[in-house]
């Protein structure tokens, strides 16, 4: 059976549009906060600086990966099954971001939170390598590079974020901040990030 590639791309724009929006639904002022001046909001606002870091990684992870999928060139119109069921369980684990945003930033002194979180880095990154196996008439070129290197950067960071959780979990998470250098790495190499 094969699968027009155009809808699985279409529902995976969805995806990400919807991931990366559902990351911010934690980073709230509680229900009960009523500030009295400019003063205490601001200090309220300052508080929230814990669940905000990983949403601005969760963010940019998600982003790059993104970013990295449209690169990808096939000149095939369908795919099949195969490639469909990775597909599937790629967006699975994408979707299952907010979810481990909302651990970390709730729970950042716990490396289980960490734990959680790298983990599904690491098998967004694991799976991804499999998506690119499987991408029917895949064009390789210097966006295929540039998408290993990103993988593997995102991969590395994720087992520093665990390793580091052992030592303080409270600033492991830092580690994924790495991706940031992933489009100057693939740049410096040669790519065209």
């Amino acid at each position: 059976m094969m699968y027009p590639k155009a809808r699985l791309d279409a529902l995976s724009d969805g995806i990400f549009g919807v991931a990366m929006t559902l990351l911010v639904l934690d980073v709230r002022l509680p229900e009960a906060f009523e500030p009295h001046d400019g003063r205490e909001l601001v200090l309220g606002l300052l508080d929230l600086a814990p669940k905000f870091l990983p949403y601005v990684l969760s963010f940019v992870v998600l982003g790059l990966r993104w970013l990295s999928n449209i690169r990808v060139r096939s000149r095939a119109e369908t795919c099949g099954r195969k490639y469909a069921e990775w597909w599937l369980i790629y967006h699975l684990l994408i979707t299952c971001v907010p979810f481990t945003t909302m651990v970390v930033g709730r729970f950042a002194s716990y490396a289980p939170s960490i734990w959680l979180y790298a983990g599904d880095t690491i098998l967004i990154s694991a799976v991804s390598f499999r998506l690119l196996a499987l991408t029917p008439s895949f064009e390789h070129a210097d966006h295929s590079r540039d998408r290993q290197i990103s993988l593997t950067l995102l991969t590395v960071s994720s087992v520093f974020a665990v390793g580091w959780s052992f030592v303080n979990p409270r600033q492991a998470l830092w580690a994924l901040a790495l991706n940031v250098a992933s489009p100057e790495i693939s740049r410096r190499m040669g790519g065209t990030t």
